[in-house]
Formats: structure tokens, C-alpha cells, sequence
């Protein structure tokens, strides 16, 4: 639960310092140190598992870490609205709007005030997130089987891809500053 936290923290310092700082990368920099940190658990892992029984507790650490960066990620982005490491608030939010589109109202025009309607897109949003985390779950479970640690090795390239375009404009900005338009 430590590390969790600390992966939550460490997202929410960077955040903030890139805010502060008016950076592109604000969210890409915990994103990147997620790439970082499951590409090092694909390359070392599958070189350790012969002293598994000694870095068990670790690798679940670092793993509880990589998890409270990403939700961290995702709920600073949503505005506290989504949660990815936990399907349970999901599954909740997914219940409460069922339940509000499946209500009857008497009146529409009798007491206004009390209409309930479900949120569409909130529960189609929940829908995706909760077949993406199943599905995500089982490929990475196969991949897992099939090829062991390296399985992770594609997922951390692609967060670092997809980090990697706002922390050079940060980077490109530093050094030449900032641009101007053509003309001015």
C-alpha cells in the first residue's frame, strides 16, 4: 500500500511541478517514468527469476508503484472522475446509471426538480474502461505465459512513445525558447 501511495505521490510532484513550470509534458513526465520503470521490470525480471524467492516482495512493490503512477496519471487527467488500477469504483459508477437510466418518472413537469436521467456517456465511458481492463488483464495474462516478463517490454515502448513528443517540445522550448509566429 506504501508504494502505491509513493507511485500516487510521485505523480501528483511531478504534475505539479510541471504545471507550476507551464510544461507541454505535464502529464507525459510520470507517464515516462511508468515506461521506464516497466521496460526495467521486462529487461531485469526474466535475468532474476532464479532468485525469485528473494525479489518477490520487490518486484510486487515496484509493480504497486508503476500502478498508483498510472492511476495517479488517469485520475489527475479525468479530474478524479476515472480510476484504471481498480474496477471496483467502475463497476459501482456503472450500477448507479443503470439504475438512474432504468428509473421511471412519473412527471417530467410535476417536480422537475427530482427528474433522474443517466449520464450516456459516462456510463459507455465505464463500459469501455471495464472491458479494456478485462480484456487488458487476459491478453497481458497470455503474454505473460507465453513469453514471461518481456511481455511488458512492448507496453513500456509505446507509453514512452506516446510521452516522448510533449517532453521534447519542453526540451526544444528550453533550449531555443519560445517560438514566434512568422512575421512578428
Amino acid at each position: 500500500m506504501a508504494t502505491f501511495m509513493s507511485g500516487a505521490a510521485c505523480t501528483s510532484l511531478l504534475i505539479n511541478w510541471a504545471r507550476r513550470r507551464n510544461l507541454h509534458s505535464k502529464y507525459a513526465l510520470a507517464l515516462m517514468v511508468e515506461a521506464v520503470l516497466l521496460l526495467l521490470f521486462g529487461l531485469v525480471g526474466a535475468k532474476l527469476e532464479s532468485f525469485a524467492h528473494l525479489l518477490v516482495p520487490s518486484t510486487v512493490m515496484l509493480l504497486c508503484l508503476i500502478m498508483g503512477l498510472q492511476n495517479a496519471i488517469i485520475t489527475k487527467i479525468s479530474g478524479a472522475e476515472i480510476r484504471t488500477t481498480h474496477m471496483t469504483g467502475i463497476v459501482t459508477d456503472i450500477g448507479i446509471e443503470l439504475g438512474r437510466l432504468i428509473y421511471w418518472n412519473r412527471s417530467e413537469t410535476a417536480n422537475s426538480v427530482h427528474i433522474v436521467k443517466a449520464n450516456r456517456d459516462k456510463l459507455s465511458t465505464h463500459f469501455i474502461i471495464l472491458a479494456l481492463f478485462f480484456g487488458g488483464g487476459v491478453a497481458g495474462a497470455l503474454a505473460f505465459k507465453a513469453i514471461g516478463f518481456a511481455a511488458t517490454i512492448p507496453i513500456a515502448c509505446a507509453l514512452a512513445v506516446l510521452a516522448l513528443p510533449p517532453i521534447l517540445i519542453d526540451l526544444h522550448i528550453r533550449r531555443f525558447g519560445r517560438r514566434t509566429t512568422p512575421g512578428k
